[in-house]
């Protein structure tokens, strides 16, 4: 069993068990036929996943090719700097895209804007990715390496406001450790996803940076299972979880964060239960 299956089921029998449930609430999600997609809940989750030890990858059901879609969004919030759809190779944000064919106001447009930071050379402009990439570099020892995505004047041009919303950056005797804040998560469609792709930005930013990946901090503040999700929910939690230590390899030893590509990342020493099946699951909006 990895570091993230345990996480998981932990969280979701947590949520099954003591869960607040959205029912009467008014929610904002919708499923395709119109109906409330309401939820069971809980509040202030941490997960915790050393990267050292293993990339954290769940077996209680076949990831073998969501992680390079999770890398894919991941290059094009934090690399591409895009919130356009046709930026991005897999079609999550489809539904989110406006006549313009973007995604508005967030996400890598965010990353995209410039403000002028205080620097040991003096005052210098520039991005907060390069800003993170200036002080991994220049000021390590710095707990003000940070990010936020949820610009609040800009919140109305958004079409959907930030879930993985901000990061701090801390280097720990030659570790590069990650605190990963994010206000919501559904825990069957996004929870495996967001771990995936933000172990694979620790990585990254180690590698160019000489430093060893540390640890991966997720804090999610609401932390849900949709009603129509809970029959996938308990198949998994029935499941039989794999004994392996997945381990993340970068065929790419530039130094340059701009330069990675999707096709530079395998995994390897991962399997997964071969025997669950799914389906297709419901995704509410």
């Amino acid at each position: 069993m990895t570091e993230a299956d345990k996480n998981f089921i932990n969280t979701c029998k947590e949520i099954l068990e003591n869960g607040y449930s959205s029912k009467g609430t008014n929610v904002r999600t919708r499923w395709e036929d119109g109906e409330e997609a309401n939820y069971y809940s809980i509040v202030g989750v941490q997960n915790k996943y050393d990267l050292e030890k293993e990339f954290p990858m769940i077996t209680l059901r076949n990831n073998t090719n969501t992680v390079k879609r999770a890398i894919d969004e991941l290059l094009w919030i934090w690399q591409k700097k895009s919130n356009k759809v046709s930026e991005l190779n897999s079609h999550i944000w489809d539904q989110w895209a406006g006549e313009d064919g973007t995604i508005g106001k967030a996400y890598g447009y965010q990353f995209s804007r410039k403000y002028k930071f205080k620097t040991k050379e003096g005052i210098k402009e520039m991005d907060q990715v390069d800003y993170v990439l200036y002080l991994l570099k220049n000021d390590p020892s710095s707990r003000r390496i940070m990010t936020n995505l949820f610009c609040h004047d800009e919140l109305k041009d958004m079409n959907l406001e930030p879930c993985a919303f901000g990061t701090q950056w801390l280097v720990k005797e030659g570790k590069l450790h990650l605190i990963l804040n994010q206000r919501s998560q559904d825990m069957l469609a996004a929870n495996g996803w967001n771990t995936m792709q933000y172990a694979a930005l620790v990585h990254m930013f180690a590698q160019v940076r000489g430093l060893k990946p540390g640890t991966l901090t997720h804090n999610i503040g609401d932390c849900h299972i949709y009603d129509r999700h809970i029959p996938f929910i308990e198949k998994l939690l029935e499941a039989e979880s794999v004994d392996v230590k997945p381990r993340l390899v970068i065929n790419n030893k530039t130094n340059n964060f701009y330069d990675f590509k999707v096709e530079d990342f395998e995994i390897e020493n991962y399997d997964y239960n071969h025997e669950i099946k799914l389906g297709k699951i419901p995704v509410a909006i």
